[in-house]
């Protein structure tokens, strides 16, 4: 049924909460077409989950029972649903989507689900009445985004390996299988990043790689920033400025001085930041200094120097240098500025 739906999106741009980008909107097609699971690989502020989301939106709606494991009426698997006649309801594809986020602090309770003491009293404790389930059966018949996979623990990537091969879990003491049928949607960001895990082959083998970088070009970064930020409508941001703002930021991203490099979000920032300062000084139109004055809060904790250089200089220094620099060679930027 999904490859069918995806199918029919073929020579379309069906992605369209995301600008560019074009291969990974192929990639991702071409995966979802097979109802392949994904790890959208990429560094942070580049849109990941905004694709993951923009894949739920075009999920077609579909008749599932009210229950905690959205059982297909034809198929029930839950005890609620083989015990009982359950009411049904209508799951839009923004409706099948479940997010979980990765961290050290998730558990395999949080994926799978666990003991209800409630019903336990009621039921029994090894009952499998007492079960509340977890996220992965919540994304039963529907899509499941896994934000930052690379920040979970061990433990919760043991635990995806069976329902990820099979679509279905073995649950603890309880002798059941049940079913989690559900396409896998995860981020991961690059292994350099702080507190991320690295994570084991037989997972990886579960999964296609889909790898998302910058916007590709200066315009779609613009069309981003304009299209995706909060803007003070009464405050002028004037495109030379902006493209000048724009052009620094790519300019970083390709500094051999740099070991991490500012996101889109820095450019969000920068956008956003810059029109309040000029409102705080009461003027109508943002200025170069508006924009200075915004970097060491919005960039300067975005960027890593290299250990060549970090014990020469600071990040705050760093970018004045740079911007300075930036200013005198690009010839987009001659004249004067305001």
């Amino acid at each position: 049924m999904l490859s069918e739906t995806f199918k029919q999106l073929k020579g379309k741009d069906p992605f369209n909460d995301i600008y560019g980008q074009e291969e990974a909107k192929r990639q991702i097609l071409s995966a979802m077409i097979m109802s392949r699971h994904i790890i959208l690989v990429g560094p942070p502020g580049i849109g990941k989950t905004t694709l993951a989301k923009n894949i739920s939106k075009l999920l077609p709606e579909l008749k599932v029972n009210d229950c905690n494991f959205h059982c297909l009426p034809n198929k029930p698997f839950c005890p609620e649903c083989k015990t009982s006649t359950s009411k049904t309801k209508n799951l839009k594809g923004e409706e099948r989507f479940v997010r979980i986020q990765g961290s050290p602090d998730l558990t395999v309770e949080d994926l799978l689900g666990d003991i209800d003491p409630i019903k336990a009293m009621k039921f029994g404790p090894l009952a499998i009445e007492s079960f509340t389930p977890g996220k992965i059966f919540k994304a039963n018949q529907g899509l499941l985004f896994f934000d930052e996979l690379n920040r979970a623990p061990e433990k919760i990537q043991n635990a995806l390996l069976q329902v990820l091969e099979e679509g279905k879990a073995t649950i603890g003491s309880y002798e059941l299988d049940l079913e989690a049928n559900f396409i896998l949607v995860a981020t991961m960001n690059p292994e350099d990043f702080a507190a991320t895990e690295k994570l084991s082959e037989v997972l990886l083998d579960r999964f296609d790689f889909v790898f998302i970088n910058y916007p590709e070009t200066q315009e779609i970064e613009k069309k981003i920033v304009i299209n995706k930020s909060e803007t003070l409508k009464e405050i002028n941001f004037s495109d030379k400025l902006l493209d000048t703002t724009l052009g620094f930021i790519r300019s970083l991203r390709n500094n051999e001085n740099l070991e991490r490099v500012p996101s889109v979000r820095a450019s969000i920032g920068l956008y956003e930041r810059a029109q309040s300062n000029a409102l705080l000084s009461n003027r109508k139109d943002v200025i170069i200094n508006d924009v200075l004055e915004a970097f060491d809060s919005v960039v300067a904790h975005r960027i890593r120097l290299k250990p060549s250089i970090k014990y020469l200089t600071n990040s705050k220094e760093f970018l004045k240098k740079e911007f300075n620099k930036f200013r005198e060679t690009s010839e987009s930027n001659k004249g004067e500025y305001p």
